[in-house]
């Protein structure tokens, strides 16, 4: 059984001078390496907005043969769950999810890579039996029993009416197939209840509930809604969460989305303190490093 916690993403510009220091501001080609010092996994949500070409699937799997016991957990194109699924089109995303896994899942898997793949529902994608028959559709168009697969609810149909449970006919649905559903941390859905597989899955999107639905307003000091910093009586509550996780399945997965001036990297640092977890840690600058002289 063993716990990895990371980030949901590893290439951002305002990282530098806050985790990566100033000498590597213009060798991004070397921020995986130093990213994986500190952290065993990375979430990458590229895959959702373009599914990756062969050239870059061949660049995560040498940069990830070069690391120590290291992994990448993926997430499903938006081809299939935010269009495909929510138009009621099962055999169009039945095919670009296939196609995804051939690329991009089967080649990190042989290689020894994979983590997990994420399926983020749409919010958009209500509960209803179509729907619930369009998620076992394209969850039996995969290679459940070979790679792990995890599902994030987020319309709030999917939950018991006046709980944080996921709705037992889903959760049916992954369990038969041991695909985890995601932990959630943040605005709109959280799920607490999770699916009796072999693996878990935990997401922390941040807390910004006035802009996470709306455009950031121009005077607003945040530089988006993932510019949150979780606090240790926040993620006290998780502790506990976690280590049931644990109890339970083989491996948990723990992602920080909150990525915006390096506040995940702090966040996951603080919660692997929490659950007393050993690891390679440094100290986060969060502010810019400005003084006078530079204006």
């Amino acid at each position: 059984m063993a716990i990895l916690i990371g980030c949901s993403g590893w290439s951002y510009d305002d990282w530098v001078g806050r985790f990566y220091p100033m000498a590597l501001a213009k060798k991004k080609g070397d921020w995986l390496a130093y990213y994986a010092k500190y952290f065993r996994t990375v979430e990458i949500n590229s895959t959702f907005y373009r599914p990756p070409g062969e050239l870059q699937v061949s660049s995560w799997i040498k940069k990830g043969h070069d690391l120590s016991d290291f992994e990448y957990s993926l997430k499903m194109p938006d081809l299939v769950t935010h269009k495909s699924m929510v138009q009621g089109e099962a055999s169009t995303a039945v095919h670009w999810a296939k196609a995804f896994e051939k690329t991009c899942v089967q080649p990190l898997g042989e290689a020894g890579l994979l983590g997990c793949v994420l399926l983020q529902l749409s919010p958009y994608f209500q509960n209803t039996a179509e729907a619930q028959r369009i998620l076992e559709e394209v969850l039996d168009a995969l290679s459940f029993r070979d790679y792990n697969y995890a599902v994030e609810f987020r319309h709030r149909t999917w939950q018991e009416e006046g709980t944080e449970e996921i709705d037992p006919h889903a959760m049916q649905i992954l369990k038969d197939r041991n695909v985890a559903n995601v932990l959630v941390d943040g605005p709109g859905t959280h799920a607490r209840n999770a699916a009796s597989v072999d693996h878990a899955y935990v997401r922390f999107h941040g807390r910004n509930y006035d802009i996470w639905y709306t455009k950031e307003k121009e005077d607003d000091f945040r530089l988006n809604r993932y510019d949150y910093l979780y606090s240790k009586e926040q993620l006290d509550p998780w502790v506990p969460r976690i280590k049931e996780a644990e109890q339970k399945a083989q491996k948990v997965r723990v992602y920080f989305n909150n990525h915006a001036r390096s506040k995940s990297v702090r966040n996951a640092f603080q919660l692997m303190d929490q659950l007393m977890l050993p690891h390679e840690s440094r100290e986060i600058q969060l502010q810019n490093q400005f003084t006078l002289e530079n204006f």
